[in-house]
């Protein structure tokens, strides 16, 4: 499992200046920016359904082992997903972080279908406390375990953000699989307890 220690946050672009405009011709109205998600206070979180690629999973927590290496749940309970602790609860600014294993000896486990997530793709985290946080998928990339950009993954963030992790790659007995693919997602509503979306 990738090493999870804290990073900064990347820089984000400077966005290009609009052109000079020479004609008297009113400006077209911007449509107006969504307004941003109220972030929510600290509750743990209890369940995670990604409902275009069937996953409705409890989670477990997690935490890191004496070499800050995230813990995945136990190979023996596949359907399970597991939430870091440590890090933001779901809807908690910062960068929030769900493992699960892609499969195991018997067959295909929870994260099994995460690389066919697409864009726009929406992820629901329940949380002991009735709410429930929704992310909207950024993302979806494949890093071999060699290169796994730990800052660009696991760095802070000022909005609610999601990575989901699972394994990847080519795999082999001795070593196990070769990568990680990782969800990137981004907070876009949260719902009050016995409301569905």
């Amino acid at each position: 499992s990738p090493d999870l220690s804290p990073g900064s946050p990347t820089p984000t672009p400077t966005p290009a200046p609009s052109p000079v405009r020479t004609s008297a011709a009113p400006r077209p109205k911007a449509a107006s920016p969504r307004p941003a998600p109220r972030t929510l206070p600290r509750s743990r979180a209890t369940r995670i359904v990604i409902p275009y690629i069937g996953v409705d999973a409890a989670l477990m927590d997690l935490g890191l082992d004496s070499e800050r290496r995230l813990g995945t749940p136990p190979e023996d309970k596949p359907e399970l997903a597991g939430w870091y602790t440590d890090g933001p609860s779901p809807g908690e600014p910062g960068t929030a972080v769900a493992v699960g294993h892609l499969d195991t000896n018997t067959g295909p486990a929870v994260f099994g279908g995460l690389g066919e997530l697409k864009r726009g793709k929406r992820i629901e985290v329940r949380r002991a406390d009735g709410r429930t946080a929704v992310y909207t998928v950024d993302t979806i990339k494949a890093y071999e375990k060699d290169k796994f950009p730990n800052r660009l993954v696991y760095g802070s963030r000022d909005r609610p953000e999601l990575r989901l992790i699972t394994c990847g790659g080519t795999y082999d007995r001795r070593t196990g699989y070769s990568g990680n693919v990782v969800v990137f997602a981004h907070l876009t509503a949260t719902r009050e307890p016995g409301r569905k979306g």
